[in-house]
């Protein structure tokens, strides 16, 4: 493991109970850092947040409710001092279907967790960023916001909308300490893979020309990284985890 400095900082990470967040939790942790987990699931959280040591936190959190997330920041401030850096992991698939019969409510669910939770999130975290001079907000979206993935439109076009947020946002903060990027990895195995079907699966993998699926250390290496001083001259900007799916 090589090592990253992110020492006497302190990270949120949205959906950090389990998978991905959890992941890269651990590679911020071991680079010197310290987190505050925010999670719908409570019990999860605290869960996650014991198991990794005295120097994380946890916070039960809807992020797609804006008075929750305030409250969270408010929190985390109390108990941190600060907010360095901001990864918004938290995320669903939705169903595979095809986009005649996808559910209407079941979009708005995938809009509402995938898009506006990180919209509302980076709404509420930026102005302490800005105010202290420093910070670096990462959000996780996906191979799938750049290409469309068939069966997953909602998934697709809410991780396409994360992208553009994404760039959006880095061009508004781009002459503040703030930097804001994102990373777009191909499918990765943790507990979302029950939400989709295994021909949806099959798919993904059949994409991939390293015939194989990405890692989480390799997913939580590269955000580690975007999460330090070190990431000083990128911003708005999407990096690849795809096996060479996108070379673009």
């Amino acid at each position: 493991m090589n090592q990253l400095d992110f020492s006497g900082r302190h990270a949120v990470i949205t959906g950090g109970a389990t998978g991905l967040g959890y992941g890269i939790a651990q590679r911020l942790l071991a680079s010197g850092g310290s987190v505050t987990i925010w999670d719908s699931n409570g019990e999860a959280a605290t869960k996650a947040a014991w198991s990794l040591g005295a120097k994380a936190f946890a916070l039960t959190v809807d992020v797609t409710q804006q008075p929750s997330v305030a409250k969270a920041v408010a929190a985390t401030l109390a108990q941190a001092g600060r907010i360095d850096a901001l990864v918004n992991s938290a995320g669903i698939t939705g169903p595979n279907t095809w986009l005649w019969d996808y559910p209407v409510d079941a979009w708005r669910q995938v809009m509402d967790v995938n898009l506006n939770g990180p919209f509302i999130c980076c709404r509420e975290v930026v102005g302490q960023m800005r105010s202290q001079g420093y910070g670096r907000i990462v959000n996780i979206a996906s191979v799938a916001g750049k290409d469309g993935n068939p069966n997953a439109s909602a998934y697709s076009a809410s991780k396409a909308g994360l992208i553009a947020l994404t760039k959006s946002l880095g061009k508004e903060l781009a002459d503040t300490g703030v930097r804001v990027n994102c990373v777009t990895p191909a499918a990765v195995k943790t507990a979302i893979f029950d939400q989709m079907t295994p021909d949806h699966i099959a798919f993904m993998l059949s994409k991939i020309p390293m015939g194989r699926f990405g890692k989480i250390e390799e997913i939580a290496a590269m955000v580690a990284w975007l999460c330090t001083e070190e990431c000083s001259f990128s911003t708005g900007a999407v990096f690849d985890l795809s096996g060479g799916r996108s070379t673009y």
